[in-house]
């Protein structure tokens, strides 16, 4: 039996962020570009309110960075140490998750991430890479929150986002797809050995 997939309906505030992200991801705001409250009001047509608490958010996720009297900018690209220790920390809280895990995903779950894995491999055919970043994430994110709900996921967010300001990392449709599919499968299996492996393999 076919499962429905759940879509989160997002505030307006959510909404805004999201295309911030996305111009982030996309590169159309490049690292340590200024952003002016005033033309963003403008441009989503809210008052400066609205666009503050956005901002805060974002700052808080690691991909903005506010300083008093100098407004919010788009974060710096990390130095290779920086990046690689990012890249240990993100790798040590999702082998956490996938520990906690262990013998608690349902069939509805596999459904839900068989699903990501879907909306993945459209992406990639359409060559959409913003939209392949954002649903790369999402795979991760539904498992991080399964696994320690918003305490585990506001811990790892900030690491995730704040490595994609550094993503060059070029793989093929098939190897993007396939090694998301192996942790996928290696959980379905309750090898949660096999599922740090692979996911490990995706981190870098």
């Amino acid at each position: 039996m076919a499962v429905t997939r759940t879509k989160k309906i997002l505030s307006v505030k959510d909404q805004i962020a999201e295309q911030i992200r996305s111009d982030i991801i996309s590169g159309d705001l490049l690292p340590n570009t200024k952003l002016n409250e005033k033309e963003l009001a403008d441009r989503f047509g809210l008052s400066r309110g609205p666009i503050r608490d956005v901002i805060l958010q974002l700052t808080k996720e690691g991909i903005l960075i506010s300083k008093n009297n100098c407004g919010a900018s788009v974060n710096s690209v990390l130095d290779p140490k920086m990046q690689k220790l990012m890249i240990k920390l993100r790798r040590e809280i999702e082998v956490y998750a996938l520990e906690q895990l262990r013998d608690t995903l349902t069939e509805k779950d596999f459904s839900e991430l068989e699903g990501i894995l879907a909306d993945l491999q459209e992406a990639l055919d359409q060559e959409d890479y913003t939209s392949v970043t954002k649903i790369d994430i999402s795979f991760h994110h539904y498992l991080i929150e399964k696994a320690g709900g918003d305490e585990l996921v506001n811990l790892w967010y900030p690491y995730v986002m704040r490595m994609r300001l550094n993503y060059k990392r070029i793989t093929t449709s098939e190897q993007c797809v396939d090694e998301h599919r192996a942790i996928l499968e290696a959980l379905r299996e309750g090898d949660i050995a096999k599922a740090v492996k692979a996911t490990k393999a995706n981190i870098k």
